[in-house]
């Protein structure tokens, strides 16, 4: 059976959230973004994994953070219209957006066992709304819903991509800001890239998707006409 399922991928700082939760607002679907729960896996290492006598943690193995994630737990719950992320019962959608999870984050999403789990949790999820579920996330076309009848890979140039960075952390858009957050997500988006599990990249039937010049509004209402053209009803 195919999911009911619009699978929208692309790069850090592309808008993928907040275009998958808006078109799944106007659609009455569930939202689901895969970073989250790789952000909550993340923040659950780093509060509970240390080397043994060493304090380093560049040591975790994909068996030590799903066995973490298994016993918390780390889990997602649907809020309303929104699958969210809890660790040990806790609602870290908060916690998961600081600077120490965003700099962890890349490498533990590398990991194939984190990986396999997480796309696992992520189908679960889909299976338990029918009525269909916006999910956002890097290889969401590619490797998680193959099958997804609608797919999207939306991007933007680097220097729109790191004001929009800059504008939801409410800092300045200066030239210089803009110049080292583009260098910042250019060495996020080849270390996706190239990665050796689950790289980012197109699927082959995707549509792309350029928003540099689109609003939020823009590239939403393209994204629920193709979704309706493509799943009637």
């Amino acid at each position: 059976m195919t999911p009911r399922v619009i699978a929208i991928d692309g790069p850090a700082a592309s808008g993928k959230s907040s275009t998958a939760a808006l078109v799944a607002r106007r659609l009455g679907w569930a939202h689901l973004d895969s970073g989250a729960l790789y952000r909550a896996l993340t923040l659950a290492a780093l509060d509970n994994i240390r080397d043994a006598g060493s304090g380093k943690r560049d040591t975790w193995s994909g068996q030590m953070i799903v066995g973490l994630a298994e016993d918390l737990p780390v889990r997602l719950v649907l809020v309303g219209d929104e699958f969210k992320p809890e660790v040990a019962g806790v609602d870290v959608e908060e916690e998961i957006r600081s600077e120490r999870v965003t700099r962890r984050v890349s490498a533990v999403a590398a990991i194939p066992e984190v990986r396999t789990w997480v796309n696992a949790r992520q189908r679960e999820a889909a299976a338990a709304h029918p009525s269909g579920v916006v999910v956002d996330g890097r290889d969401i076309g590619t490797v998680v819903f193959p099958d997804a009848p609608v797919k999207v890979f939306l991007t933007a140039t680097p220097d729109e991509r790191a004001r929009r960075r800059l504008s939801q952390r409410g800092g300045a858009a200066a030239p210089g800001d803009v110049r080292r957050e583009s260098q910042a997500l250019a060495a996020r988006d080849e270390a996706d890239a190239t990665r050796p599990v689950a790289p980012l990249k197109p699927a082959a039937d995707a549509v792309l998707l350029d928003s540099t010049a689109l609003t939020l509004e823009e590239q939403v209402r393209v994204v629920v006409e193709l979704a309706r053209r493509r799943l009637p009803g």
